[in-house]
């Protein structure tokens, strides 16, 4: 955002690996707790009568510190890996902020395979957060359908797609840019990857989190 107002394109070295660390962080509390909300939905339409015992307010706090320390330690997994590895292909990045696959391409080091191992573990970690949502939806769509009521089904429909949609775009465009075969990479791809996953789900997040309540849709 500095950037963009004020017309720069430069960065300084510990400014990028400031920015990687937050973006990492961020984006994987996103991840975490974007998995909890498909808990929170499994288990009030699946599991009413059990939800203030399965997320009483206990619960919810040890899920939110779990999803920020996780989020924490992979941020400065990989920001401390990425910065120790040397750079000497030049110091642009072909992106519109600090990226691991573009300070990778910067690196001399055939250590950047520990990074690419640390980039495949965190995939793999996705990739069981996004089988927990898809099995939980599951779950969730054989409950709704047998639900007698045509406005209790678009009820639990329209709250529950918002998110699936988000936790969809996020996590297919987000693996699709850390894991895409280098033969097909352009600037252009990398750009809309890059918008795509880092800029419109959070983008979106009020959608979920907040336009669902009924006082601020009033309000608004």
């Amino acid at each position: 955002m500095h950037n963009s107002l004020w017309d720069t394109r430069n960065i300084s070295y510990e400014g990028c690996a400031i920015q990687l660390f937050f973006f990492l962080f961020f984006i994987s509390a996103e991840v975490s707790l974007l998995t909890i909300m498909c808990y929170d939905r499994y288990v009030s339409i699946c599991k009413p009568l059990h939800y203030g015992t399965l997320l009483g307010s206990r619960a919810c706090a040890h899920m939110a510190a779990a999803a920020w320390a996780s989020g924490f330690l992979t941020a400065l997994l990989h920001t401390a890996n990425a910065f120790s590895l040397p750079l000497c292909h030049g110091n642009a990045l072909g992106q519109f902020f600090c990226e691991i696959p573009q300070i990778l391409k910067l690196s001399c080091s055939c250590s950047s395979l520990r990074e690419h191992g640390l980039l495949a573990v965190s995939v793999c970690l996705t990739s069981g957060c996004f089988v927990f949502i898809v099995f939980s939806y599951v779950q969730i769509f054989r409950v709704v359908l047998r639900i007698p009521s045509e406005q209790g089904r678009h009820k639990a429909f329209s709250t529950c797609v918002p998110h699936l949609a988000v936790v969809s775009l996020f996590l297919s465009t987000g693996t699709f840019a850390y894991l895409k075969p280098t033969s097909i990479s352009s600037p252009s791809l990398d750009l809309a990857l890059s918008v795509l996953y880092s800029v419109v789900p959070p983008a979106l997040n009020p959608f979920i989190y907040s336009l669902r309540n009924q006082e601020l849709k009033s309000a608004v």
